[in-house]
């Protein structure tokens, strides 16, 4: 039997503009095939499991041709697989949805169609234009910018498009607009309407020319602009002035700033989120990856074992709480062996995990590192029993201070932080090039992998720096590195309050 397709729209480019129907259809997939205005972070809806296929077009620059691309679909769902096929916008929307949907049909094999947010309407809003408008427009028509070469003769009827409507919006126009401004004026469409070229809609990096029909050809060219971009004509250009929000610096501060953040990624989501609502440009490269440790977790297993002896639990990082709570279910144990310890986090952060697990912390240090908790605990009992589940490599003082106050103290490892293996080229090339405006170190290990992966620690001066904390920060001076900032309180949000202060 034949799998099942799902013709997805991935919405425009912010991936959050994605919808809850594309999420579902993305977590049942045994093939992904994607193009390249499908932002990666969509594609993290799929299982690992999944086969994802490639199929990108740019202008001149086809990966696969449209005719291959609807037989690689249909040949999919015939092994019996389910696919989705995802696509910028709406697949209906000068996505050829249409032609992958008709070779579908004549092969028998099950589709469905998942509408997406086309870039015709959501691309405007996020420039503070507003496609129609009751004072201004009460129409507007949606037109491709580049039409099937191989039809020989243009299907556009210029002499009623020009001037049919208020708002005119095309799609994939910017290589073909000499053209198109030429035909709109030819056909009536006054040279002084106001137009505006949107590039990389809805995401960070979008840039927004303002122009006019006459001038935007000459204008886009002057700016250097290419596509992906949309071409909208209509006095509801005007209004941009007053609506615009997405790149308005006294919303979005941020906007127009690249921040490298190298946290591992299952952890980078938080601060990058952040940053986004502030309106960076996100480049994340992680320089850590999380593994288990050398002992297999024997350490943390035995003391697991024995839980009921100890007297206090400390907590170091929120992914020591996780992994701690792993090896705990792993031992058909839950957190009622906890009942005679009393727990300890370093920081907010990790008293929130804990609170994940239904936990309460009875002690946060004022300052979230390891000399603030010996401070905190300075009253402890010799004799007292620590446990202690950490990263397989930290800093020492902790366990040996507490030794020396008499407690008795055991240090299981339950992770290690290892060297990413993504691909850290993109970020490297934007380093070299200067298109890196902040670089975020939350920790020692972040430091240390990123130098290694980079190879030179020179590429970090054209940017600016933000540390967690001082440990960090002497992480980065320890190999030349020059901190621009730390944050007041060592946690993600001060980091990111910290990076605005630097951007002002």
């Amino acid at each position: 039997m034949p799998g099942k397709v799902f013709l997805v729209g991935a919405g425009p480019g912010d991936w959050r503009l994605t919808t809850l129907k594309t999420a579902d259809a993305l977590k049942i997939a045994d093939v992904v095939i994607y193009d390249r205005l499908a932002d990666e972070r969509i594609l993290g809806f799929a299982p690992k499991t999944a086969e994802f296929i490639y199929v990108g077009k740019a202008s001149s620059n086809h990966t696969m041709k449209q005719g291959d691309i609807n037989q690689l679909i249909c040949d999919k769902a015939l092994e019996g697989k389910n696919v989705v096929r995802l696509k910028g916008g709406d697949p209906f929307v000068f996505g050829r949805g249409g032609e992958e949907a008709l070779l579908l049909k004549e092969n028998n094999v099950p589709f469905e169609i998942v509408p997406g947010v086309t870039s015709a309407i959501s691309v405007p809003a996020y420039a503070g234009i507003p496609v129609t408008h009751r004072a201004v427009a009460t129409s507007f028509a949606v037109v491709t910018g580049h039409e099937d070469p191989t039809k020989g003769e243009s299907n556009m009827r210029w002499d009623k498009l020009a001037t049919a409507t208020d708002t005119i919006v095309f799609l994939m126009g910017v290589e073909n607009l000499p053209k198109i401004c030429a035909k709109l004026m030819e056909f009536g469409r006054d040279g002084d309407t106001p137009a505006a070229v949107i590039r990389w809609g809805t995401k960070a990096c979008q840039e927004t020319l303002i122009t006019t029909v006459a001038n935007a050809a000459a204008d886009v060219q002057a700016a250097g602009l290419k596509p992906p971009a949309i071409f909208i004509v209509g006095d509801v250009v005007k209004l941009r002035k007053e609506i615009a929000w997405f790149d308005n610096l006294a919303y979005r501060p941020l906007f127009g700033k690249t921040v490298l953040v190298t946290r591992a990624r299952a952890q980078a989501s938080a601060l990058t989120s952040r940053l986004e609502e502030l309106g960076a440009n996100v480049m994340e490269m992680p320089a850590i990856e999380l593994a288990e440790p050398d002992d297999k977790f024997a350490a943390l297993d035995a003391a697991i074992g024995e839980l009921e002896t100890y007297n206090w639990l400390i907590f170091t990082s929120a992914n020591g709480v996780d992994r701690f709570f792993d090896r705990l279910k792993a031992a058909g144990k839950d957190a009622r062996k906890l009942a005679n310890a009393k727990l300890c986090a370093i920081g907010s952060a990790t008293a929130d995990r804990l609170a994940d697990y239904g936990l309460l912390t009875d002690t946060m240090p004022r300052e979230f590192r390891a000399e603030g908790i010996i401070e905190s605990l300075s009253d402890l009992k010799p004799g007292t029993k620590i446990l202690i589940p950490r990263a397989q490599v930290a800093r020492e003082i902790l366990p040996e201070k507490l030794t020396e106050m008499g407690c008795k103290v055991t240090v299981a490892p339950a992770y290690k932080t290892v060297t990413a293996t993504g691909d850290a080229q993109p970020a490297i090339i934007a380093l070299k090039e200067g298109r890196i405006d902040f670089v975020t170190f939350t920790s020692t290990s972040t430091v240390e992998n990123l130098v290694s992966i980079i190879g030179d620690a020179r590429l970090l001066e054209t940017a600016k720096i933000a540390a967690i904390g001082p440990v960090t920060a002497e992480a980065c001076k320890k190999h030349g590195i020059k901190v621009d900032a730390m944050a007041e309180k060592y946690t993600i949000p001060c980091l990111v309050e910290t990076i605005k202060k630097l951007a002002e």
